[in-house]
């Protein structure tokens, strides 16, 4: 069994109940294919630098897998298919990283920096 961490992007006018409806469909998939998803991190939406698909925004979703290649490739097949998937990327890793993602560390660093400046959360957003 292989370890994989999975990077998919959503459009930008898809709704957070839309994300999490793809996540639960794309895990059912890989259970199927014999997978297991060990992590799930939604990174929020973003901007692009460039234009995929005539969006400048996307949903990012980050995903741990550990399971056979032959699920990950059904994955990747049925993300190609569909319209709400802008972009997908698979990488097989030797060990998962423990923790959260760099991503979501560079979040939590940015609200404590805001948090110790003064800043109320509240006041931010």
């Amino acid at each position: 069994m292989g370890l994989y961490e999975h990077t998919f992007l959503v459009r930008q006018d898809a709704t957070q109940a839309q994300v999490d409806a793809l996540v639960e469909q794309y895990t059912a998939v890989l259970t199927a294919g014999g997978a297991k998803v060990e992590k799930v991190e939604n990174w929020g939406i973003k901007s692009l630098t460039f234009r995929l698909k005539k969006n400048r925004k996307a949903f990012f979703v980050f995903m741990h897998i550990s399971g056979p290649h032959a699920a990950i490739a059904e994955m990747e097949r049925q993300m190609s298919i569909s319209e709400d998937v802008v972009r997908c990327l698979t990488i097989k890793v030797e060990q998962f990283e423990e923790g959260p993602s760099a991503m979501m560390r560079r979040r939590d660093d940015r609200d404590r920096r805001r948090e110790e400046e003064g800043f109320s959360m509240d006041e931010v957003n």
